[in-house]
């Protein structure tokens, strides 16, 4: 498994808490930093993939 897919999944676990946390408070920023979080930790999870497909073949 690619470092990568490791990173953007603890990323994505990450933004899950800021966004649940800025929920629970109202915080509307910190709900928008978890979004975006969770966005970087898919994208990184999707290169990770790429590169552990590419090593397969």
């Amino acid at each position: 498994m690619d470092k990568d897919r490791i990173e953007g999944a603890l990323k994505q676990a990450k933004g899950n808490l800021k966004e649940m946390a800025g929920k629970m408070t109202g915080d509307t920023k910190l709900q928008t930093e978890g979004k975006a979080d969770k966005v970087e930790g898919k994208v990184q999870n999707a290169i990770g993939g790429m590169k552990d497909a590419v090593k397969k073949h």
